[in-house]
């Protein structure tokens, strides 16, 4: 006889920590959370500079590469993401950013009711305690998530913020409680030295309630339907053996952008010609299931350095130990470092409202060709994104069998803006690296290189050098009754089938101008009031 609670949710990344913990207080409600990967006891998880350990291989992550894309000259692009207790909030950079109010403004415009910045702020604050600067009116101070400022300053991370400011761009102490624009250090979830991860702030509390049972290493098979009903989920454990367990109330996917529309299309739920091809029973036809891929694209320059230590020594023998030492006792290390320190969010034209560019930077540098092994010598990195693309892509199951992995194609660079403010952004980065500000600190430009010149020249350089922002999201796009491709409504039910929900990043119409971890808690606290029938807050 199979188990039975009333929630079962599928993943237990930054979304179904959150779920979890919201719906099982007061243990009112049990729910099963069902998760592909571990548990995430392996000190480099917790360990803020570990990221180099955790994101590359399969131990800790989906290894999902995109298919050849004719925008990039053919070339595919690694986008993995967390497939441990925690998602990717387990392994990833760890910065925190909301994006601008315009980014939700934007989803309620496009009939999403509820859905503008003022309707999910009070949501954003819920779940963060703030140590730091900020307006107590726009930030939390008393939620399970702390949010912290880097306290590793270092000389070239000032002369790039002063260069900025220099040029015009205002310095900003805290970009999350207004506007973008500007220059200055990111704020991270990390306290004390280590990691809080949405496992450790969300989940971990849950798992000490009677009503949370969490199974971990289990590959989903399918949603169950029952009469155009979710009524429970098929999964394999780690012995491949196939079980079931039962919803009494709602099933709920938090599996990821690309996870979350392959289950729906294994289950039968998407374009019917897909589910055919594929030799799925269409059981309700949505075309939008899998579309609307997005992700931001970020292509690094970097720079050899003089007169300074960078990140690149202090990681290396023979101060790393001192590094270590520094962080046993709690003082700034790099070890609790997250890898991109410093931005620049700036603008293309002078009139716009808002910035419309995201430069990164780091003091610090990687060997070209290489997965996160620092150069030998003294380095810095400048990253240009385009924080709103408009080039869109899909993700498609390939078959029947749930083991397999499915077509990811994000089509990177695509459109025509995307590529024009990849430009900019490049060479906002250059005139920063050659400011008077870090000419004290700057020896020459190692990638591209001072040979690469010509626009038509960066942007063959963008389509061969970009990498993954690791910010997926899209593919079970929220909209109106109106929007026949979208797949859930603005109280994230899945269209044509009852007690089934998306509530994860999957559902963001646009990609919000930032790391998409802050407004993925939001969705989730609000979607826990939404499953719980409560009052938005307000």
């Amino acid at each position: 006889m199979a188990d039975s609670f009333d929630y079962v949710i599928v993943g237990a990344g930054a979304a179904g920590c959150v779920l979890t913990n919201r719906l099982t207080e007061g243990d009112t409600n049990t729910v099963c959370v069902l998760e592909a990967g571990g548990m995430d006891r392996h000190p480099f998880i917790h360990i803020p500079g570990g990221f180099t350990k955790t994101l590359y291989g399969d131990r800790f992550l989906w290894p999902f590469v995109t298919e050849p894309s004719e925008s990039l000259n053919g070339r595919t692009v690694a986008v993995p993401q967390g497939r441990v207790v925690g998602g990717s909030s387990s392994v990833n950079g760890m910065v925190y950013n909301r994006g601008q109010a315009a980014d939700f403004d934007t989803w309620a415009q496009m009939g999403n009711r509820g859905w503008g910045f003022e309707d999910l702020l009070p949501y954003f604050k819920r779940s963060e305690t703030r140590i730091g600067d900020g307006d107590d009116r726009v930030r939390g101070r008393d939620g399970e998530l702390p949010i912290t400022d880097i306290d590793w300053i270092n000389p070239l991370a000032e002369a790039f913020i002063e260069a900025a400011v220099a040029m015009g761009i205002p310095r900003i102490p805290d970009y999350n409680s207004g506007t973008q624009f500007g220059t200055g250090y990111f704020q991270r979830y990390i306290h004390r030295g280590k990691r809080v991860s949405a496992a450790k702030a969300f989940l971990r509390p849950a798992l000490r309630r009677r009503s949370t049972d969490l199974r971990t290493r289990v590959q989903v098979v399918a949603v169950m339907l029952e009469e155009g009903r979710a009524v429970g989920v098929r999964f394999r454990d780690g012995d491949g053996r196939e079980k079931t367990v039962l919803a009494k109330k709602e099933v709920i996917l938090s599996a990821g952008a690309v996870n979350s529309p392959k289950l729906l299309q294994l289950s039968g739920i998407g374009p019917p010609e897909l589910l055919r091809d594929i030799g799925i029973t269409s059981k309700n036809p949505i075309e939008g299931v899998g579309e609307n891929l997005r992700d931001h694209y970020s292509v690094r320059m970097t720079a050899r350095a003089k007169n300074v230590a960078t990140i690149n020594e202090a990681a290396r023998w023979p101060r790393l130990p001192l590094e270590v030492m520094k962080w046993l006792a709690g003082r700034p290390s790099v070890l609790a470092l997250c890898p991109t320190i410093g931005f620049v969010h700036g603008k293309s034209h002078p009139d716009l409202d808002d910035a419309d560019m995201r430069i990164l930077f780091t003091p610090g540098s990687y060997e070209e060709g290489k997965v996160y092994v620092l150069d030998s010598h003294p380095g810095m990195t400048c990253g240009a994104a385009q924080p709103r693309p408009e080039s869109v892509g899909y993700v498609r199951a390939v078959s029947a069998d749930p083991a397999d992995p499915p077509i990811v194609q994000p089509n990177y660079l695509a459109a025509e803006t995307d590529q024009r403010i990849t430009l900019a952004g490049l060479k906002l980065v250059r005139a920063l690296f050659n400011s008077p500000q870090l000419a004290p600190y700057f020896d020459h430009e190692t990638l591209p290189g001072a040979d690469v010149q010509t626009d038509d020249e960066l942007l063959d350089f963008s389509r061969r050098r970009g990498n993954t922002g690791y910010h997926l999201v899209g593919t079970c796009r929220m909209g109106p009754e109106s929007d026949a491709r979208a797949v859930v409504d603005d109280e994230l039910r899945v269209r044509g089938v009852d007690s089934l929900r998306v509530i994860d990043a999957s559902i963001m119409p646009m990609l919000p101008s930032a790391n998409t971890f802050a407004s993925t808690i939001a969705i989730a606290e609000k979607g826990a009031d939404m499953v719980l029938g409560r009052r938005p807050l307000k």
